[in-house]
């Protein structure tokens, strides 16, 4: 045991070790690389910190719905709330990368299909790379066969599918193509369903954040506070805490109380909660620490910025003679925060074009985001940071068992990712990007993808109980 121990620090240690040496590396080759070296090591904290207090939005739902367990659940609340207040801060110093997205029902529907993906593949997309980093073989299932190949292919399909798109999208997109062409001499492609989808529905779509909506679009530090925090985080995060408490708590602790007091009030009600919100300290501190660095990394992102005159990695990249890594506008996908799915979709397409598929002919990756080398991805780098901080903590607390799927896990694994990658790409993000960032940061599109996600969680958890009880009834059969 101890021998194990042993092994475990010194794989942390060489771990880490390696991560310092290749940022060395990238700095000596050209300074502009800090940029992506700050990728690293964010995705490095988030995987420390996710492994140590088990955050996953799969694991949330599941302990909520099948167990009545609500440790998860609140931390997710928790780490919301912190964050909404960094966030609120920096947007009121103009430090903020966060941009709100496209707002319609489309969030909802996406939301669903992600919410039950990720129970089926037993973790969320951040769930999924920690899991990796513990040796998890079923998530690195998820990872590259559903979130990673199967994503890339899905923006990428066109022909009958395009027959399914309603000619308004077809109109729109046409008409958007023309007047890009004409504003920026740039001809954008439209190929697949997806392209006609992003440009002919999406791009047409209102953007809202609070602060603007209260403010007739001149907030000031006061509207970032309570309209993006109070209004749109905090408030809805303590009355789901309220509903948990609620359907999943109270019983026991309000027996316990009344058992040895006679009798309960409001005071009681509020230890309760405390209780609740405290009865897994270890999730409960990660949660803060999760919310206030996420709001460190969107302030280091914004100084990088700043201190290259740029909006965009793709800029570097351009500077440093890498033009083929970027689109045809010149960015690649550089999301500025904490942010997951869109890079393992340009490692899917990246891997499809080497064998010959041509991934550069749809809007998502040719002129959106193109598709850069692995090795000069700063998204795809964060991606990576969070399997090596999840491995090392993982190895220091003697929890890294690489773990080969059984039976059916290899059809979840797979089927869940690929759910997770169609849930992600029509909603522009997934649990982080498309529900935590944009919440926490005045976007009412965060609980509307939030919304669909519970419940696709919901109908995933139900299925797994139907499938789980049908598949002992046959054994006992059997028997």
């Amino acid at each position: 045991m101890q021998d194990e121990e042993k092994r475990n620090k010194i794989w942390a240690f060489i771990i880490t070790g390696v991560l310092i040496l290749i940022s060395m590396l990238y700095y000596s080759v050209n300074m502009y690389y800090i940029y992506l070296i700050v990728y690293i090591w964010f995705g490095f904290a988030y995987g420390m910190m996710l492994q140590y207090g088990r955050f996953c939005f799969a694991s949330a739902s599941r302990d909520l719905f099948a167990a009545g367990v609500p440790r998860m659940a609140v931390g997710i609340m928790i780490a919301l709330v912190f964050f909404s207040l960094v966030q609120a801060f920096l947007a009121s110093t103009n430090m903020s990368t966060f941009h709100p997205a496209p707002f319609g029902i489309h969030m909802l529907i996406s939301g669903v299909i992600f919410g039950i993906g990720m129970v089926l593949a037993g973790g969320c997309a951040s769930g999924s790379l920690y899991k990796i980093g513990e040796g998890n073989a079923t998530s690195i299932l998820a990872v590259i066969f559903g979130l990673s190949i199967g994503q890339s292919v899905f923006v990428d399909t066109g022909g009958i599918f395009n027959k399914l798109v309603p000619q308004s999208w077809m109109d729109a997109a046409h008409k958007t193509q023309e007047a890009i062409k004409t504003y920026s001499n740039i001809d954008i492609p439209l190929n697949s369903w997806f392209d006609f989808y992003l440009v002919g529905y999406v791009w047409n779509k209102p953007t809202y954040m609070i602060a603007d909506l209260i403010s007739n679009g001149r907030p000031t530090t006061m509207d970032y506070f309570i309209g993006n925090a109070l209004i749109n985080a905090i408030l809805p995060a303590i009355l789901l805490l309220v509903v948990i408490y609620y359907f999943y708590a109270r019983k026991g602790f309000i027996k316990k109380r009344r058992k040895k007091k006679g009798s309960t009030g409001l005071s009681d009600e509020l230890a309760g909660m405390w209780n609740m919100i405290t009865a897994s300290k270890r999730t409960s501190m990660m949660g803060v620490l999760v919310g206030i660095t996420a709001g460190l990394h969107i302030l280091a992102m914004k100084g990088m910025q700043n201190k290259f005159g740029i909006n965009n990695f793709g800029q570097l990249l351009t500077r440093m003679g890498y033009t083929g890594d970027v689109s045809l506008k010149g960015t690649v996908f550089d999301p500025g925060y904490w942010y997951i799915t869109t890079q393992e979709g340009q490692f899917g397409a990246w891997l499809l074009e080497k064998f010959g598929w041509n991934m550069h002919d749809n809007m998502f990756f040719g002129y959106v985001n193109g598709i850069p080398e692995l090795w000069r991805n700063p998204a795809l780098w964060m991606s990576l940071g969070i399997i090596f901080g999840a491995m090392v903590m993982a190895r220091l607390n003697n929890e890294f068992k690489f773990k080969w799927p059984k039976g059916e896990l290899y059809i979840w694994g797979i089927g869940g990712g690929l759910l997770m990658g169609f849930g992600s790409r029509p909603s522009l993000g997934c649990n982080i990007g498309a529900f935590f960032i944009r919440a926490a940061g005045g976007d009412p599109n965060g609980w509307v993808y939030g919304t669909g996600m519970v419940l696709g969680a919901f109908i995933g958890v139900k299925f797994f109980n139907w499938w789980t009880e049908r598949k002992m009834a046959k054994e006992m059969e059997a028997f």
